[in-house]
């Protein structure tokens, strides 16, 4: 088999990728470890910045979205049980968040490269690389029971934090930066109303909460709890209740409960892969940095890494020019640290942390006060939660 671009990973960054390319003109093949249906059933985040929202259109991908989606213009944050309204269109100068589920992004790319034809092996399992220094490298991997061997001009490593792309880098070239948090989210799926027109952040003695949702009867749920914790310990009444012990008293009162359809517990990490190339491989999204999912980044993060490498790869087919190739980790890794930051920083500003007795939990409380006071910080705030500009 050959390809001009290999892409490892059928997730929402590899199947965006492949999309883009291919209305470029530019041949791809995906390799996806899971079936269609595993990778279909992974609940992740569902607030897109308009940046992804805008390539999603551009992709021709972005029909499903546009009815379904819902346009956020803001979100509130709870402190010491009182509700305080970000107002992002205003602070921002008119810019707004879509609430899409990551699984119905992911679901309307598996379509969209069904009905062009697009090549997405599942499972595709054992993949190698090889000869990335070189102007041939190419992959082996097991598919239908065979090996096989796909030969291509560049490799795009999409295939997320556990996946083989990373660790082809060599240990003496590849730096990893790493902060993991003392607690995770128990988060919880349930087909209720959202307790809420907005996302509600809730910072409380008890811990951090969050008020999502997916759509008008689907509703994302998570509570602060300790990384020992397990989500069979906790029955759908306890969360219930726990939940409405962290939120202001008309969120809990209005607050409409049923039995969760998917219940689990996720870790929270900061880490970031420098450089996100070598020779001709180049990772994106998971498998060069992950945020904790308090500032709405991760797939955002992901969407910007491949706005990047689309567009150096359409350069240097159309243009000749590799230059945007060159300097893709540089370019990317600005963006990347930034929204680190922001994602650092409203983990800390709205989690309890076990360490912060005393002195921490006087800054921590001071911050969000001078937050909720200062309307030059809420600009900051908005102009980083919309997404900064590519």
């Amino acid at each position: 088999m050959r390809t001009q671009v290999a892409i490892i990973g059928g997730g929402p960054s590899g199947l965006l990728l492949s999309q883009i390319l291919h209305l470029n003109g530019i041949s791809s093949v995906v390799l996806e470890k899971h079936t269609e249906e595993y990778v279909l059933g992974r609940i992740r985040a569902g607030v897109l910045e308009q940046g992804l929202v805008d390539m999603l259109r551009a992709a021709k991908v972005g029909e499903r979205m546009d009815q379904a989606g819902m346009v956020h213009e803001g979100f509130d944050i709870s402190y010491s049980y009182d509700t305080h309204h970000m107002n992002l269109k205003k602070l921002t100068g008119g810019k707004t968040v879509m609430v899409y589920g990551q699984t119905e992004v992911t679901r309307d790319l598996y379509e969209a490269r069904r009905k062009m034809d697009g090549t997405v092996l599942t499972s595709a399992e054992n993949v190698e690389i090889h000869d990335l220094k070189t102007e041939k490298p190419y992959l082996t991997f097991t598919h239908e029971g065979q090996m096989k061997t796909l030969h291509c001009d560049y490799i795009a490593g999409c295939d997320g934090f556990h996946g083989v792309s990373r660790k082809s880098i060599p240990a003496d070239i590849l730096r990893e930066y790493e902060k993991v948090y003392p607690f995770g989210w128990l988060g919880i799926l349930s087909e209720t109303p959202p307790v809420s027109d907005e996302l509600i952040y809730s910072h409380s003695d008890r811990g951090f909460a969050l008020c999502s949702m997916r759509n008008a009867n689907l509703s994302r749920y998570y509570v602060q709890c300790s990384l020992d914790d397990k989500a069979e310990n906790w029955s759908d009444q306890q969360f219930w209740d726990e939940l409405k012990r962290r939120l202001p008293e008309k969120a809990a009162d209005t607050l409409i409960i049923g039995p969760s359809i998917e219940k689990s517990i996720a870790p929270l990490r900061s880490f970031v892969a420098e450089p996100l190339s070598y020779g001709r491989l180049f990772l994106a999204g998971d498998a060069g940095h992950i945020v904790p999912p308090t500032g709405a980044k991760g797939l955002n993060l992901a969407a910007s890494d491949i706005h990047y490498l689309s567009q150096a790869l359409i350069a240097r087919y159309r243009d000749h020019d590799d230059g945007l190739l060159k300097s893709y980790s540089e370019i990317a890794l600005k963006r990347i640290w930034k929204a680190m930051r922001f994602s650092w920083w409203m983990t800390t500003l709205l989690h309890k942390f076990p360490e912060n007795e005393g002195f921490g939990d006087k800054i921590q409380r001071t911050e969000l006060e001078y937050l909720i006071s200062s309307e030059a910080a809420q600009k900051s705030m908005a102009e980083n939660y919309v997404g900064l500009p590519y």
